[in-house]
């Protein structure tokens, strides 16, 4: 399904051209009836002659209406620019057309109207060679002209079938699966309660969907669906829809704002942007201006940041980042348009690069510079990779929401990243970027090798120190660490490189051997760490724990390793024979002492060789673990 929108100055017949084709009068309001002027958005539909069914979006061709205009202009497929042949182009078609431009619509006709109140043919013919000439340098160079006439019915099959053609033309609207519907009208209807209106795209919408309503984040549901006033169950990307919300009042939405399921739009008040400025702008756009911002049927105040120029001069293209004054719903690619508020005037507008960029960039950055042009004009591949940039590993799902790509899309780009060494799969099946990749493992590196020079005399660092000053998430890390393993070896709760080993000197080895001598001869009742420690210095008891030649079991308790393997076994055959073990029997099996005894039992519990039930200990779930 598709949306013309009609769009022109006030005097030409735009609505009744459309009134003319829809029998449909769009201009719905008394006070526009009153005046014989469009105000507000009005809404038609037609069946062209091939039988495809299209809505219509008349727009208000008055200056003061304009940015009632912008709110319904950005969701059409093909422009009507209506022109009367009895006053040819007017200030306003001009500022159209520029909207239209901006806008990136580029299939549209020339709808040369009032034709029946001129008798003189060159007068017709010198009309359309001005629009001509108007026409060249824009998208719409190649529109046709068709002269028409509401009245005497003439040139009207003629346009019909030109909007056939402008229509075939174009590719199909894509289910993205990501329905986002900006509100331009919002009613009650009796019985039946809140009501709103758009033009639907990204995906479909079902009778019974769970939506929200953004910025806001109101949660409520879809009663029923109406698409050019028949009663649906589906509403298709492309059409104009109407949605009978329930759970949401009315005056709880505003025009602008956004109908999506949940969790798919995310409203923001920082945008990045490739902006142009109108070769006629008055006045150049500076840094930190105040301006009117339009996408959608959204608009808020917005102040400008010129991240790569000083000024934008008329005709010139740039880079924007805006700060909104209130929170945006807002996609990459969507188009935008910005006014200056006084005097009120139309500069420019272009396309949004990164809906969501998080912080404000500092100005003249050449590395910011080129990753939005790289959003902006790279290959799907490098996009993926521009978006999996960072120390956190995304899903699928993520790089589809952030793409915006539909499922093909998605597939074909992800395997051309992987192809071109963009992107890795991880083993769980996320990605990250190569080059995130790369920096995470010369970090790491860095770290180990710089730990290992700082402490020698330990093994290698602590899994969860390394992991900290990765800054990564748990699970990441884990995988992270699986992919360095023919460098680095995980062992023990610590991690050193390959290579690395601990190397005593000579007097360091004769304190070592006092320490241990003292050990074997009394090896369940053995020195505190603080005495061993005075015995050998902290670094070196350290290095012993870290090679596991002496366990610390708690904060003063040690035991050489093979006394500690004893004595859990010891702990375990007195529940084999016994059904339990107690802090006596232990003590008494091996002729310790109780603060021993309680120390091993307490550690045994705590690594699940062993459960305290009572003052007895029975086996533990990890018994069996135990060798």
């Amino acid at each position: 399904m598709r949306v013309i929108g009609t769009a022109g100055h006030v005097d030409h017949g735009k609505s009744t051209l459309v009134k003319h084709l829809t029998g449909i009068d769009p201009d719905r309001l008394d006070e526009e009836k009153k005046r014989e002027m469009t105000i507000d958005l009005g809404f038609a539909w037609l069946t062209l002659p091939n039988q495809e069914l299209v809505g219509i979006v008349d727009v208000p061709g008055h200056r003061d209406f304009i940015e009632n205009m912008l709110a319904g202009i950005g969701g059409i497929d093909v422009a009507i620019l209506v022109i009367a042949a009895d006053e040819g182009i007017m200030p306003q078609t001009r500022e159209h057309l520029a909207i239209l431009d901006l806008l990136g619509i580029e299939s549209g006709i020339v709808a040369l109207t009032k034709v029946d109140l001129i008798d003189d043919p060159e007068w017709i013919e010198l009309v359309t060679q001005d629009i001509e000439d108007f026409l060249s340098g824009t998208a719409f160079v190649d529109a046709p002209i068709i002269p028409v006439s509401a009245h005497s019915g003439t040139g009207i099959d003629s346009l019909l079938r030109s909007l056939v053609a402008c229509l075939d033309d174009l590719p199909d609207n894509t289910n993205y699966h990501r329905p986002r519907l900006p509100i331009d009208r919002v009613f009650t209807v009796s019985g039946f309660g809140t009501v709103v209106t758009g033009t639907l795209s990204g995906g479909a919408f079902y009778v019974g969907d769970s939506v929200e309503i953004q910025p806001s984040g109101l949660a409520g549901r879809i009663r029923g669906l109406q698409s050019y006033h028949q009663t649906v169950e589906t509403a298709l990307p492309g059409s104009r829809v109407a949605i009978n919300l329930s759970g949401i009042e009315k005056n709880q939405i505003n025009r602008g704002n956004v109908v999506s399921l949940p969790g798919q739009v995310h409203p923001t008040i920082l945008v990045d942007v490739a902006y142009r400025h109108l070769p006629d702008a008055s006045r150049p756009l500076k840094h930190n201006a105040e301006v009117k911002f339009f996408c959608g049927a959204a608009e808020t105040v917005a102040r400008v940041r010129l991240l790569a120029d000083e000024l934008v001069q008329a005709g010139q293209e740039s880079w924007l980042q805006l700060k909104l004054e209130n929170p945006v719903s807002l996609n990459r690619t969507d188009r935008f348009i910005l006014r200056f508020p006084s005097p009120e005037e139309t500069i420019g507008g272009g396309v949004i690069v990164n809906s969501n960029p998080g912080r404000q960039w500092k100005r003249f950055q050449q590395q910011v510079i080129e990753d939005l042009q790289i959003r902006l004009e790279g290959t799907p591949a490098e996009r993926l990779e521009q978006i999996a940039i960072g120390a956190s590993p995304l899903k699928r799902t993520a790089l589809q929401e952030k793409s915006g790509y539909a499922s093909e899309e998605l597939d074909f780009a992800i395997q051309t990243a992987l192809d071109e060494n963009r992107l890795i799969q991880l083993s769980d099946n996320t990605f990250i970027a190569t080059s995130s990749l790369q920096d995470l493992s010369r970090q790491n590196t860095e770290i180990i090798l710089d730990f290992h020079q700082q402490n020698p005399l330990r093994l290698g660092i602590p899994r969860e120190e390394l992991r900290s000053r990765l800054g990564l998430k748990q699970q990441f890390f884990n995988l992270f660490i699986e992919m360095q393993s023919n460098e680095f070896v995980a062992e023990s709760g610590i991690i050193r490189q390959s290579s690395h080993e601990i190397q005593f000197s000579e007097s360091q080895q004769r304190q070592i051997n006092t320490l241990l001598q003292s050990m074997q001869q009394s090896p369940y009742t053995p020195p505190s760490y603080s005495n061993a420690a005075n015995i050998v210095g902290h670094d070196v008891l350290h290095a012993l724990i870290d090679l596991n030649h002496i366990i610390q079991i708690q904060q003063e308790v040690i035991f050489l390793q093979e006394i500690y393997v004893e004595l859990i076994a010891g702990a375990l055959d007195l529940i084999e024979h016994d059904g339990s073990v107690s802090v006596k029997s232990l003590r008494d099996k091996f002729g310790t002492s109780r603060k021993y005894a309680i120390a091993l039992l307490e550690h045994t519990d705590a690594i699940g060789y062993t459960k305290r039930v009572g003052d007895e200990r029975i086996r533990g779930h990890k018994a069996d673990q135990f060798t």
